[in-house]
């Protein structure tokens, strides 16, 4: 199993679906978006965005929740070749750190918040296979936010983005403050400041490196495991 992270507004679904259609070997694990709605059609993540300092510890309780359960029944799976947008990792490192770090969530919120992760995280979810870091310009992402309108985007600031692509380097680039199991975990940093979805070359490039990383994080896994048998 493999994670496809990066900030909003990135592209992560769109490269996603290209890669279901261009490698059709390849399973796709879209972000279930409708985790973040009610029955009666409010919108939690919007009612984050509106409302951060209230909503913040809701939205990422639910969202840790969701994402454990996704990771555990994706990791039953024994064919290598399938990619989840988004995880608990980034749930936690990028989007609920940078919550408490903006005093959107109270340090008690934060306290049970982690007592949730430290208990269901390490016991419950192993680490994937690798990472795909898909790396936009803060920029870049808040226009594209505005180009596509979603209504639960609308409370998105520049300032926001900046923060969590921070966050996002912290994590995949420097790999500081996280889990012992993740620091070895290798990740593939693609550069999508360009419109990969309308220029076939840059496509044609992320595809191939996304390919050739797969192969080579399959093969270091079972040369791995190899050797760790032979004692």
């Amino acid at each position: 199993m493999y994670i496809v992270e990066g900030n909003i507004g990135t592209g992560k679904s769109t490269f996603l679906k290209l890669v279901a259609q261009h490698l059709p070997h390849i399973s796709v694990i879209l972000e279930p978006r409708h985790h973040w709605q009610s029955d009666d059609g409010e919108s939690l993540l919007g009612n984050f965005y509106q409302d951060p300092h209230r909503w913040a510890y809701t939205m990422e309780t639910l969202a840790m929740i969701c994402r454990v359960r996704e990771h555990v029944a994706e990791q039953q799976h024994l064919a290598p070749n399938r990619i989840m947008e988004r995880s608990i990792y980034s749930g936690h490192y990028c989007f609920a750190q940078n919550d408490f770090d903006n005093g959107f969530m109270t340090p008690v919120e934060w306290f049970a918040y982690n007592q949730w992760f430290n208990f269901l995280v390490p016991n419950k979810c192993k680490p994937p296979l690798g990472f795909i870091y898909l790396k936009t310009d803060p920029e870049v992402s808040y226009e594209r936010i505005k180009k596509r309108n979603r209504g639960s985007e609308t409370g998105i600031s520049l300032d926001y983005l900046k923060q969590i692509d921070a966050c996002h380097n912290k994590f995949l680039i420097e790999k500081d403050g996280i889990l012992p199991s993740l620091k070895n975990v290798p990740v593939l940093t693609l550069a999508c400041n360009t419109e990969f979805e309308t220029d076939q070359q840059t496509l044609s490039k992320h595809l191939q490196l996304l390919t050739s990383f797969l192969q080579e994080t399959q093969l270091a896994k079972a040369l791995s495991s190899q050797v760790i048998t032979s004692f």
